[in-house]
């Protein structure tokens, strides 16, 4: 019996491997993802390491608020400059400095933009001198305020070179350097982990980049005839529990963890992907072996009448599935390698030069390959096992055609699964599932695909039919209208590999496209600001401008009234929000067109905030309550609640007085709005804004069209990537498509020998599969384009709460998708097409 396995593989290791394909592209998702990971993670280890390979103990204050990587820029509170002369007390500190370290610092080029920086920090610094770890390429270290050095790395991004002047932002406005020198870091690199640094004389790094005179970020110190360790625990208990006491190491760990953190959100990013392309492949591998189990009826059937028990039968086609999932493995696992090596190198060019530690292969991506190569392939090569081992051995004495079996326990149990996605999917949506609303709603999606692919053979005969009526004004045509719909289960699971793909795309389309839309009409609807000053962030760092340009702004004939919004994270009665400041507090009635529930929120007085209504009812707040606030700067201060306003997508849950915005992590307006007097036109006024800006290259001025388009605009990035990695899905489609005809062709040998002896030509054979093809691939799509509208139908229904109100159906895309299915089914119908044209009519004929 096994003998006759290997034959029996050897004899079909072509569509076999066309099978395998499937695999490989999911495997190599699952171990491409672990390899990227584990690459990038020793990389951060390595640069964090050397960053503070010269601290043996670093002292921080404690931060006053707790900001996550998502959420913006964690400010450290500034340490007093006295901090330095009380480190050096201790026994065996040495070499103790007063460190300036902030993010923040951004460098205007040659060209007159500001350097962007994708991920790692702008540092501004203060310049210690030079190091084993840093030494000056060029010029020398700044000694008046107006004159900087830069990391080589900047210099180059920048286009700038030594004694050029140059501006650059920070907490304060532009302000003109002299660049007096570049340095760059052991090994010859040009920055450590892609920062581009800035460092000025102390007291002006402190004042521009703190925000006050003689405080620090940090204070570091070696070692000198002691272990860090132990100069870590002393410092502690000279300094008290004020202040946070690291290691170096400490820090290099924390500081990678950090990243790391982020990396395995995008690595769960990539496994889903690649669940969803052996989802696909799982479709096309149980319809490879359905259809050799069917061509085999006759062998199998000889096995059982020369004495093979079912249980020896289901081992030979399991077999079969297990050196199929070995191989696509192998294979899937080095592509995978190859796969994370290159993100890896995406990764660290556009993290502006990250050094990668060597390419490694974690255990993880070997286990993960194999564990999930041959799970996918047996477990979707069980149930053709199961048929092959009923097979009679009568079966082997008759010409044996495979009849259709009956659809009703198909059926059943596909509106079965659709019910428990269905169900999953409510109570994900609706915030019933006890905390695992993620789990609930992948899990009710995945039902909903398995429910709707074993459905689909009750409905693909009908339909199918009603599609190839398109395309029988030919022989042909009839011919393969009827070809496609003569095995329901067949075309229903070369269909569903397809339809999973678009039905993904499809509703993450809906879903993204609704609210787009939303936003936009409710900016439309409530906005009432002619112009609008804002900028493209480069990082956490929202960008900002000079709050005195609000005021130059309201000065300009035609103007009716400005107003500068200020934004930070803080500690709002004990939890974390995001609050707001405005310059002119009457902007919330009048330019944002919100409503008082209570209270007066026209005016704000120094100790006085404004909550919308769901803050308020979630905190059990009211007018003349009071509130501690903590901001990123700062002590804590207490405000009283002077009014409500209804909640609203365009209103922040906290605004506080404009006074406040000392102790924001940003003091400066990160947007302003521009209301113009009736009869006043944009076209007059916006040049003159567009002046005012002229030393804030971060931001410019627009009219509220243009502004709204660019704000919705920031989802078509994350669409795009969706697209892109969803393409996977149809590519493996496209291959069960390719498979299914070449077996259909293989197993229809005789009949197409038939039909050719009787005058088909070769042309109109090559039409014949061509359109059972494209009907295959229309049908695919269109249940795709059905089951992703309702999908993300679904989900813009119960994020309604949320202000996604509006659902938006891209009919354009869903046309689309129905035009590339079609060009699907004639690129995948080439070659089994050809194969059926080719075919020795007389060889056919006799072909049993």
């Amino acid at each position: 019996m096994f003998r006759a396995t290997l034959k029996s593989l050897l004899a079909r290791k072509l569509r076999l491997l066309l099978s395998g394909l499937a695999v490989v592209l999911g495997v190599m998702f699952v171990s491409g993802a672990f390899v990227l990971t584990d690459t990038l993670g020793r990389s951060f280890d390595a640069v964090f390491a050397d960053a503070y390979a010269d601290v043996d103990v670093n002292v921080a204050a404690k931060p006053k608020v707790e900001v996550s990587e998502t959420e913006g820029e964690q400010v450290a509170g500034p340490v007093p400059a006295s901090l330095v002369d009380r480190v050096k007390a201790v026994p065996g500190a040495a070499d103790v400095r007063g460190v300036v370290a902030a993010d923040g610092a951004r460098l205007i080029g040659g060209n007159g933009k500001v350097v962007t920086s994708f991920g790692p920090p702008q540092l501004g610094e203060n310049w210690l001198g030079e190091s084993d770890l840093v030494s000056l390429r060029e010029g020398r270290g700044p000694q008046a305020d107006d004159e900087i050095v830069v990391n080589a790395a900047l210099a180059k991004a920048a286009g700038v070179r030594v004694g050029d002047r140059v501006g650059v932002l920070t907490l304060s406005p532009k302000k003109e350097f002299t660049l007096v020198g570049v340095f760059g870091y052991s090994g010859g690199r040009d920055s450590v982990g892609g920062a581009n640094e800035v460092a000025f004389t102390t007291p002006v790094a402190q004042r521009l980049m703190l925000g006050k005179p003689d405080v620090f970020s940090n204070v570091t110190a070696r070692a000198d005839g002691t272990t860090p360790e132990a100069l870590r625990d002393e410092v502690s208990g000279a300094l008290g529990g004020a202040y946070d006491v690291k290691t170096g190491d400490q820090l290099a760990d924390d500081a990678s963890a950090g990243l790391k953190e982020g990396l395995s959100f995008f690595n769960k990013i990539l496994l889903g992907f690649a669940a969803v392309a052996l989802l696909v492949g799982t479709f096309l591998i149980l319809n490879t072996f359905s259809i050799i189990v069917a061509q085999r009826t006759r062998e199998l059937a000889l096995m059982r009448a020369i004495g093979a028990s079912g249980r020896q039968v289901i081992g030979s086609v399991v077999l079969e599935a297990v050196a199929v999932g070995l191989i696509a493995s192998v294979l899937g696992l080095a592509a995978g390698i190859g796969v994370g090596a290159l993100l890896a190198y995406l990764f660290g060019k556009l993290a502006g030069g990250l050094t990668l530690a060597g390419l490694g292969v974690p255990p993880a991506a070997v286990i993960g390959a194999f564990a999930v190569g041959l799970l996918i392939t047996v477990v979707a090569a069980l149930l053709p096992a199961l048929r092959a081992a009923r097979i009679p051995p009568i079966a082997a004495m008759q010409d044996v055609a495979t009849p259709d079996r009956p659809l009703t326990k198909v059926t059943v149990g596909g509106a079965v699964v659709t019910t428990v996605g269905a169900v999953l999917l409510f109570l994900g949506l609706s915030g019933n599932a006890g905390g695992n609303t993620l789990a609930t709603i992948l899990g009710g999606v995945l039902f909903a695909f398995i429910g709707v692919a074993l459905l689909t053979p009750v409905i693909s005969r009908p339909v199918v039919s009603l599609l190839g009526a398109i395309f029988s004004w030919s022989v042909p045509g009839k011919l393969g209208r009827l070809n496609s719909g003569r095995n329901p289960r067949r075309t229903a699971i070369t269909a569903a590999a397809l339809m999973v793909g678009i039905a993904l795309v499809t509703g993450v389309t809906v879903i993204l496209d609704s609210a787009k839309g939303s936003i936009s009409a409710l900016a439309e609807d409530r906005i009432k600001a002619e112009l609008v000053i804002s900028g493209a962030s480069s990082g956490p760092r929202p960008a900002s401008f000079d709050a005195a340009v609000l005021e130059k702004t309201a000065a300009i004939p035609g103007v009716q009234l400005v107003d500068g919004e200020y934004g930070d994270m803080a500690t709002v009665g004990g939890e974390r929000t995001w609050v707001a400041a405005s310059s002119n507090v009457a902007a919330l009635e009048r330019i944002f067109g919100a409503k008082a529930t209570a209270g007066d929120i026209s005016r704000l007085a120094p100790d006085q905030m404004l909550l919308s209504s769901d803050t308020a009812k979630s905190r059990n707040l009211s007018v003349g309550s009071t509130v501690p606030v903590q901001l990123s700067r700062g002590e804590a201060r207490t405000y009283t609640v002077s009014g409500i306003y209804e909640s609203s997508q365009l209103t922040n849950p906290v605004v506080l007085p404009p006074q406040a915005t000392a102790d924001f992590a940003i003091p400066q307006p990160i947007q302003g709005f521009v209301q113009l007097a009736p009869g006043t036109s944009v076209g007059a006024v916006q040049p003159q804004v567009e002046r005012l800006l002229a030393d804030s290259p971060e931001v410019s001025v627009a009219d509220r069209a243009a502004f709204i388009k660019q704000q919705t605009s920031q989802l078509d990035t994350p669409l795009r990537m969706i697209q892109i990695l969803l393409a996977l899905a149809i590519v493996i489609a496209v291959l069960g498509i390719i498979n299914t005809l070449a077996l259909s062709v293989l197993e229809r040998t005789r009949e197409l020998g038939l039909l050719r002896a009787i005058g088909l030509r070769r042309a109109q054979t090559m039409r014949m599969i061509t359109v059972e093809a494209v009907v295959i691939s229309i049908f695919g799509a269109l249940l795709g384009v059905v089951v992703g509208t309702g999908l993300g139908a679904a989900v813009v229904r119960a994020l309604k709460d949320e202000g996604i109100t509006d659902l938006v159906l891209p009919w354009g895309q869903m046309v689309t998708f129905l035009v590339l299915a079609a060009i699907i089914g004639v690129v995948a119908a080439v070659l089994p097409a050809i194969r059926a044209a080719r075919i020795n009519v007389l060889g056919a004929i006799a072909h049993d």
